[in-house]
């Protein structure tokens, strides 16, 4: 049976299920894969081990291995590399907003730019905070901020909003530890650290040319403050009414957040060198601490001894705190692992090449088809993550460096820009904004939907520039 077939079987069922059958996101995946790996016939599935230097006796055993356990396999794999990194994020996360480590970032950020400039701090602190909170959570946490800005001001309200989206959206789908390019880096062996580093590159130039949009489209449409009837904005603002007294200082603040990024990164510019040759005992402490699990782990501790100091909370509060985040976490893990299944049993369909062969023949370039196919499953089922989860699937076959002919992270940041363009009603993130921001849907989409596709398109375009300035082959 051709991949093609295979695949577009496999997202029928995984966008019928999402979205006619309203199924939850990890069944639809799960139900996805095993249909893929149903339907893939022994022949591609040896080929397939041959290709990944498999011995031949060991090939054609697993040609021979029921679909259920190909499946198993792959979401094993799948959670052992991601899922210790989730669940530590999202208790990052958690006690940054609680703590009011967050909102000390906020605040500090409006003191440095100036009333005038209000909406680079918000670029800024949305861009910053992204890092290790969900795209909601920020915008959950600084909507309540635009708003007491409006008050001041009495202009520039969409302008504001707009400049939160384009800052934290673009870290959500391109700097890890957040699940999308945390799974994208893990599927093509791309180092943590090198896609930490050109992520945050592509993302800051691509939420300037948010900005830009947001600027030129605030002189367009007067948009004032709306009333909403949404409890969790009534909690936020109370938490971002706290004195200042009351606020971690900013290097606590800063510190969960910079601690892995130079680790990380640190690990990777050093071990890129001769330092280690040289020094091995302390390339043994870097390697040990620029681990991303270790780095993360000691970012977590620092944040849950920054809230427990902050709220002055016993044992039993503070566990609620860290439960509620881990609860968060453990659903994510499953969608993401129930992803790296559906993704792994396509590539085992021989999809990889196939595309492959479709791109040489049409000479469509890898970075444009991998931004293509994502963005079309963006459009059709709404989840950025999910997006990305799928799309990695079909392109990680032409991963390595060799057939693509620069490094793998530029695949990496082209699935990630796609993951942006065009959301719509079917995004769970486009009701959050809309909702607690006071657009209407109509505004919604001629403003914010029409940002994220120039940012995504910013962003391939930066991406296809630096793979033939620094194709790091």
């Amino acid at each position: 049976m051709d991949p093609l077939w295979i695949l577009l079987v496999g997202m029928i069922v995984v966008m019928g299920g999402i979205l006619a059958l309203r199924l939850h996101a990890f069944l639809a995946l799960v139900l996805g894969a095993l249909a893929v790996g149903a339907l893939t016939p022994s022949a591609s599935l040896e080929k397939y081990a041959i290709e990944t230097k498999m011995p031949r006796a060991e090939a054609e055993s697993f040609s021979k291995k029921p679909t259920i356990e190909r499946v198993t396999v792959a979401f094993g794999n799948t959670c052992g590399k991601v899922g210790i990194l989730i669940a530590l994020a999202t208790v990052v996360g958690k006690c940054l907003m609680e703590s009011g480590a967050a909102d000390r970032i906020v605040r500090t950020a409006l003191r440095v730019f100036g009333q005038e400039r209000a909406q680079f701090a918000f670029l800024g602190s949305g861009f910053l905070l992204g890092i290790p909170i969900f795209f909601d959570t920020v915008f959950l946490l600084m909507v309540p901020l635009a708003k007491a800005m409006w008050m001041r001001t009495k202009r520039n309200y969409l302008y504001y909003i707009l400049a939160i989206v384009a800052g934290a959206t673009m870290t959500h789908s391109l700097v890890p530890p957040t699940p999308g390019p945390l799974f994208v880096a893990s599927q093509l062996h791309v180092d943590l650290g090198v896609m930490i580093l050109f992520g945050c590159a592509i993302g800051l130039f691509s939420a300037l040319s948010g900005c830009l949009y947001a600027y030129w489209v605030n002189g367009r449409f007067d948009i004032p403050v709306r009333g909403s009837a949404q409890t969790s904005l009534a909690e936020l603002e109370s938490l971002a009414a706290r004195p200042d007294a009351q606020l971690p200082s900013l290097w606590l603040a800063l510190l969960p957040i910079f601690l892995p990024v130079l680790l990380i990164g640190g690990d990777t510019i050093l071990a890129g060198g001769s330092f280690f040759s040289s020094n091995p005992r302390i390339g043994l402490v870097f390697s040990f601490f620029g681990n991303p699990n270790i780095s993360l782990a000691f970012s977590c501790a620092i944040s849950i001894a920054i809230l427990s100091w902050q709220k002055r909370a016993g044992l039993a509060k503070l566990g609620d705190s860290i439960q509620s985040a881990l609860a968060d976490g453990g659903l994510i893990i499953l969608i993401t692992a129930a992803g790296g299944a559906f993704g792994g049993v396509l590539q085992q369909s021989g999809i990889g090449s196939r595309i492959q062969e479709l791109a040489a023949a049409y000479q469509i370039g890898v970075l444009p088809l991998a931004f293509g196919v994502t963005m079309l499953v963006r459009i059709a089922q709404g989840s950025a993550t999910v997006a990305m989860i799928t799309a990695v699937g079909i392109v990680g076959g032409m991963a390595s460096p060799e057939q693509l002919g620069f490094h793998p992270v530029y695949l990496a940041l082209a699935i990630g820009c796609g993951s942006k363009p065009i959301p719509w009603m079917n995004d769970s993130g486009f009701w959050v904004v809309c909702k607690m921001s006071g657009l209407t849907e109509k505004e919604m989409l001629k403003t914010h939907s029409i940002m994220l596709l120039v940012m995504g398109l910013t962003g391939l375009a930066g991406t296809m520039l630096l793979s033939r300035l620094l194709p790091m082959v």
